[in-house]
């Protein structure tokens, strides 16, 4: 397993620095992350057919498309067009369908994987926009720091568990490594390289701490779903890591806190 691990890290990691670093002559970022959010809601729906529930997988996987790219418009009301128009549009759809059995419980699947991973994915797109590269290694690593550092402190040293009755297998041990693996990971930005940051020693680690702790929330999130649908992993296309959703939970609570973390500094300037 860690074997497999490692060697998809290898693979995926190089690409995704390349995405990130360069943006000419195409948005390499957004591509990926485009890429990236249909593979996830294809999963994300995958598992919501379990239900036995009717979705509106084409109308989700071009919405959640909409919302990734959405942060290239600069339109103030982007956001809310795009939620406002898929409530809208996809009731109508809701309404035309044939079929009547379960159908607003496969509206609420269809909507929730949209704004669960075409919405938050968004803020990482922006983040890449308007705080540049270095804003998104940052949530991005320090996102790879905290799992990892989570992972192995948990096998070695994890005995209480964290969560029972949503993840059996994660520990508070676990937790806490977690988030100084993204502290030790964070403070990485003040060192003068091309990727530092414009931010003192308190802020790299408070901002370190927040990712760390509301990815480990995002990470149980994923957990509860899993766990009622029954599955252990959201599909196989990462060997040794799962599927492509089992690793997005954290990534895009990550993109969320660093966004707004960002806007609170640039507010200030």
């Amino acid at each position: 397993m860690l074997k497999k691990r490692l060697l998809t890290a290898l693979v995926t990691i190089p690409l995704l620095i390349i995405a990130v670093w360069f943006d000419r002559p195409l948005p390499w970022f957004t591509i990926l992350a485009v890429i990236w959010g249909i593979l996830a809601i294809l999963e994300f729906y995958r598992l919501a057919a379990t239900f036995n529930v009717p979705l509106l997988t084409y109308f989700g996987v071009i919405w959640t498309v909409f919302f990734i790219i959405s942060p290239h418009v600069k339109y103030e009301f982007t956001a809310p067009v795009l939620f406002t128009s898929g409530v809208v549009i996809s009731l109508i759809w809701l309404v035309l369908r044939p079929q009547r059995d379960g159908t607003f419980a496969g509206w609420v699947w269809t909507m929730g994987g949209i704004l669960y991973l075409g919405w938050l994915l968004s803020y990482l797109v922006a983040l890449r926009i308007d705080g540049g590269r270095n804003w998104v290694f940052f949530a991005l690593f320090t996102t790879f720091g905290s799992d990892t550092a989570a992972y192995f402190v948990g096998k070695a040293f994890g005995k209480h568990s964290l969560a029972p009755l949503i993840s059996p297998n994660k520990t508070w041990e676990g937790a806490v490594g977690g988030v100084l693996g993204a502290i030790a990971v964070s403070l990485l930005f003040t060192i003068p390289t091309p990727l530092q940051l414009p931010l003192n020693y308190w802020q790299v680690i408070l901002l370190g701490l927040l990712v760390s702790v509301l990815g480990q929330f995002g990470d149980l999130a994923k957990s509860i779903l899993k766990r009622n649908v029954g599955v252990k992993e959201s599909g196989k296309l990462l060997p040794g890591h799962g599927g492509v959703l089992d690793r997005t939970d954290s990534v895009v609570f990550a993109g969320v806190v660093v966004y707004y973390f960002y806007l609170v500094l640039e507010s200030f300037r």
